[in-house]
């Protein structure tokens, strides 16, 4: 015969999130920064539809005329630099960084079935999208009907 036990206490939970309370632990652990890093790597989204992919990629703070874009061997090749803020020696001093700051680069293998004379880049509010259309000639799928 099996013993079935229940336990009918309720579960106590924490008032705080455990994301909070681990990230709180790990800042406390981390050094603070005085300087900016010299590299950052930005986070990329890649979605797909019926036309062709998109990439997106957060960018903030980087102006048009510090990026470049390359395409070269089947891969697309995006690089550039988000400067920082000037700190003169009398103003304000950096007490803490979180945010990324200096170059990246970031390179993406892309499908033959991607046009690339059709890509395009648009950077608005802080988000690089870059358009990656198919091409018709080149097909990746094909259904065949058995007759």
């Amino acid at each position: 015969m099996a013993t079935l036990l229940y336990n009918n206490l309720p579960t106590r939970r924490s008032p705080r999130a455990f994301n909070t309370v681990l990230n709180e632990l790990l800042r406390e652990g981390l050094q603070p920064q005085d300087k900016p890093a010299a590299s950052f790597v930005p986070q990329a989204d890649i979605l797909e539809s019926e036309q062709g992919f998109e990439l997106h990629l957060a960018l903030p703070g980087v102006a048009k005329e510090d990026l470049k874009i390359d395409f070269q061997e089947g891969r697309l090749i995006i690089s550039g630099e988000r400067k920082t803020p000037a700190t003169e020696e009398n103003g304000p001093k950096f007490r803490r960084i979180e945010t990324s700051f200096g170059t990246f680069s970031r390179t993406f293998r892309l499908p033959e079935t991607v046009d690339v004379t059709g890509i395009d880049a648009q950077l608005a509010d802080g988000l690089l999208r870059v358009t990656l259309p198919f091409d018709s000639k080149k097909v990746s799928k094909h259904q065949i009907e058995v007759r």
